[in-house]
């Protein structure tokens, strides 16, 4: 190949290579519009344990019956409001009744018995006087007497005890409240056993409801009695309500390895709108931190590629409590970025508290490489193929 194929091979390279740098340069986009940046803010940082649990009256009162019976009548219903002693249910008392004739019909009889005994032993203390039994013959008819006496109260206890299971047949509310369940329809049989049936369900009080929820141990620490709750329900998704946290109760439920917590929180429901069953989705505010700098948790997990591969930051993600961490963020500088040391303090997981560095309200910092981005997806998408 002689000297001129030669130049005009390598000047067309040159060529070549300088449209290409021409073209890059021409349609690169600036290093800013690389970055996305996200503005650091002064603000007021809470942070919240999140847990699900359902509304409650706070006095929910299960009436039972103490007889068994048929339901002869029932004199309230779902929703009904109530007032203490008012009837609710009415079971047959025929059977009752029945028992309490034979009872009289026994008490009669003891009474009979008793009486014919006192005749006996009086008759046997006049034989004695005359000297025509002996005193152990009037001893036997006293005893007998005594006898026939303690048949009597016995024949009274029993009836007395049928009488109370005939007054047991009307089935009273033993609170002024709202039905909130019905277990039983006219003619239905309910028997009482060793467990006593639930006939009715009434809350108590309907303005003055209470969410029973479970914390997990991590996080039941924070909670105090008295701490300020707010949640939300399915039936309004758009309403926020309020609520403040009651008791955390003693007892701990361990499933499989998790161990939690109740904590009940008493709620206002001056409108009724709250309804017994909902689920509520509940953020019991632990900590607040009011005026503070505040960055995006996404601006301390970013590291700028040639770091990447070095080292992987994950504090970030981690949910910090209230301790002083050192982190880096980066912003840029003659279109470089530029690490800053910062110390961090609460987070709620998506903002971190900043405590000290050289940062200030306004600074705009990196939170995401976008090239990076497209190289990550570019990659699965050829693990894919």
């Amino acid at each position: 190949m002689n000297l001129k194929k030669i130049s005009v091979i390598a000047i067309t390279l040159l060529g070549i290579a300088g449209g290409y740098v021409y073209w890059q340069t021409k349609n690169a986009k600036p290093v800013a519009d690389r970055y996305r940046m996200s503005e650091v803010t002064r603000g007021d940082l809470v942070r919240n344990v999140s847990a699900n649990g359902t509304l409650n009256p706070v006095v929910l009162v299960n009436v039972g019956t103490q007889v068994s019976g048929v339901v002869k009548a029932l004199h309230a219903d779902y929703n009904q409001k109530v007032q203490a002693g008012q009837i609710l249910l009415e079971l047959d008392p025929a059977l009752l009744k029945a028992q309490i004739a034979q009872s009289n019909a026994n008490l009669t009889r003891a009474q009979a018995a008793l009486q014919l005994a006192q005749t006996a032993a009086a008759r046997q203390q006049s034989l004695l006087k005359q000297d025509y039994v002996a005193r152990q013959d009037v001893d036997q008819a006293n005893d007998a007497v005594a006898g026939a006496r303690a048949q009597v109260a016995v024949a009274q206890a029993q009836l007395k005890r049928d009488q109370t299971n005939l007054s047991y047949s009307v089935i009273r509310s033993p609170v002024s409240g709202t039905v909130i369940d019905r277990s039983v329809d006219v003619g239905q049989t309910v028997a009482a056993s060793f467990q006593t049936p639930t006939l009715f369900k009434i809350g108590q009080d309907l303005s003055k409801m209470q969410i029973d929820t479970t914390v997990a141990e991590a996080d039941v620490g924070g909670i105090k009695v008295g701490q300020p709750a707010k949640f939300t329900v399915d039936a309004f998704p758009d309403r926020d309500f309020s609520g403040v946290v009651k008791q955390i109760r003693l007892n701990p439920t361990n499933q499989a390895g998790v161990v939690t917590y109740d904590v009940v929180v008493t709620v206002d429901n001056p409108d009724f709108v709250l309804l017994p069953g909902m689920t509520a989705y509940v953020n019991i505010e632990i900590d607040r931190h009011n005026n503070v700098l505040l960055v995006p948790n996404a601006a301390l997990r970013f590291k700028p590629a040639d770091d990447a591969d070095k080292t992987t930051d994950k504090s970030a993600d981690k949910p910090r409590r209230r301790a002083r961490a050192g982190a880096t963020v980066y912003i840029l500088q003659a279109d470089k970025p530029v690490a800053l040391k910062v110390k961090t303090g609460m987070t709620d997981n998506k903002q971190t508290e900043i405590l000290s560095g050289d940062i200030k309200v306004g600074d705009k910092v990196i939170v995401e490489d976008k090239q990076a981005e497209k190289k990550d997806k570019s990659k699965q998408s050829q693990k894919l193929f």
